[in-house]
């Protein structure tokens, strides 16, 4: 990737940017956002004051900023649009994904959430043609060995008879396939335990969190962390009969049985499809320590955070809804993703209440990326709010309202949004900060987890 200071455009404006008066406060907002490459624009003001006596405590306004303006996070959660936001994004899925694993106090979930029974699980879509791949043994059907970077893997061997109309009516209707598999299962639970369904709701739980994964065809397959619990949660201790073998040998069956099956109606010159999970099948146990398996909790945590934060970009398409078909050519979409398309647009007027289109540059699937049963762990809006509640606390210390209880203070404000983004110039200073910022995390979290080897180490030296 070339550096964008070689060009003397963008060179020109952040040496423009960097000259202003207002540079170090632009910078601090910046910061502040994470180094966001979109940020939001807002312009207006907020005023504080004691409720009792009218006394004002503190009063902000955009006038004083740079440009007038106050540049907030866009919250992004793809990294192909906002690297900033999308780390974040990605952290508070890491959290939330291990604390239902690990435990984790601060989150009302207690370590032994470690002894329930939990498996990570990988569903995948059905073959609809045979495609470029890299087999463990021997070399692809077309009889090359390809790289791993190779732009033909995951692309039909044959596109004339590869069914793209297919894939994106799976890709399409996954989520109703995802919620017939969760109620079979409960039911296969049920079976294995000896009991009914209405008593393994008074008996255990299933919890469960999941990410969905484009796969190099451009097919919708889902990785998920399921896990038995008693009845109230992770904080209830699953009933003895509950164990990972039973889970395991629940979850093959409830793939496999006939009611996790989606039809989709005859439309004009398509006929009737029954689709369901593919053959491959992969169900691991998960580990609270490293045994060699590779299936740790963290290394779960940070495989469903990474794939959290991405969508069917990985496969050349757009990662924004497509407008017409010749914005495929202005973008040089790959002909694989280029087909997709094109049969999610074919199709929309067949499939009126699929919305296939409006959803064709994510190649007709339409559901949330990344979900949770209610009872797997915390929120992401309530690590948010942890979030938040941290900066509110820095600005009142900041404002010197420690000592002002937040209940005798009234707050008043008018916000307008202004616009967002940034110039080329103001583009390549916030990527700089961005990576600053996560060097810097990622050089704390290094130090901490050598102070923990180190206290580990001790530990053990003195048994």
């Amino acid at each position: 990737m070339s550096d964008p200071l070689l060009d003397p455009v963008v060179l020109g404006d952040v040496l423009r940017v960097a000259a202003d008066p207002g540079f170090d406060r632009w910078r601090e907002q910046i910061r502040r956002t994470g180094g966001c490459a979109n940020p939001v624009h807002l312009t207006g003001w907020s005023l504080a004051k004691d409720k009792a006596t009218g006394q004002t405590l503190h009063h902000y306004s955009t006038q004083q900023e740079p440009g007038g303006r106050l540049r907030i996070a866009c919250g992004n959660r793809r990294a192909s649009r906002c690297p900033a936001c999308a780390y974040t994004y990605a952290g508070d899925t890491y959290h939330l994904i291990r604390a239902g694993l690990a435990g984790d106090p601060s989150k009302h979930i207690p370590a032994t959430v470690r002894d329930h029974p939990r498996v990570f699980a990988t569903l995948t879509a059905p073959s609809f043609g045979p495609v470029h791949n890299r087999p463990d043994r021997g070399r692809c059907r077309c009889g090359t060995r390809h790289g791993e970077d190779d732009s033909v893997l995951g692309t039909a061997l044959d596109p004339e008879s590869y069914d793209y109309t297919g894939t994106v009516l799976f890709n399409n209707h996954t989520g109703d396939l995802w919620h017939r598999f969760i109620n079979r299962l409960r039911r296969e639970i049920a079976a294995r335990a000896g009991i009914t369904q209405r008593q393994l709701t008074d008996t255990a739980r299933l919890s469960y969190g999941k990410v969905a994964e484009f796969q190099k065809r451009g097919a919708i397959h889902f990785h998920a962390v399921l896990r038995l619990d008693g009845p109230d949660g992770p904080e209830d201790a699953p009933p003895a009969w509950a164990t990972v073998a039973l889970l395991t040998d629940a979850i093959r069956a409830a793939a496999a049985h006939a009611y996790t099956t989606i039809t989709v109606p005859a439309a004009a010159d398509q006929p009737v499809r029954a689709f369901r999970w593919g053959a491959q099948l992969d169900i691991r146990p998960i580990h609270a320590f490293d045994d060699g398996t590779d299936i740790t909790e963290q290394a779960v945590a940070s495989y469903v955070a990474k794939y959290a934060t991405k969508a069917a970009e990985t496969t050349g398409t757009l990662d924004r809804r497509i407008g017409e078909i010749a914005e495929l050519d202005r973008h040089a979409v790959p002909d694989h993703a280029r087909r997709l398309i094109e049969a999610c647009k074919r199709l929309d007027p067949l499939y009126p209440d699929r919305r296939l289109w409006a959803w064709a540059h994510m190649l007709g699937f339409r559901g949330h990326f990344s979900t949770k049963s209610r009872r797997y762990s915390t929120t992401l809006g309530a690590l948010r709010q942890i979030r938040a509640d941290y900066r509110t606390t820095q600005e009142r210390q900041a404002h010197g309202l420690n000592d002002t209880e937040p209940d005798t203070v009234l707050v008043l404000a008018d916000w307008q949004y202004a616009g967002h983004g940034h110039t080329p110039g103001e583009s390549a200073l916030a990527a700089s900060i961005a990576q600053d910022i996560r060097t810097n995390r990622e050089t704390a979290r290094e130090a901490l987890a050598d102070q923990r080897d180190l206290e580990l180490e001790g530990d053990q030296s003195h048994e």
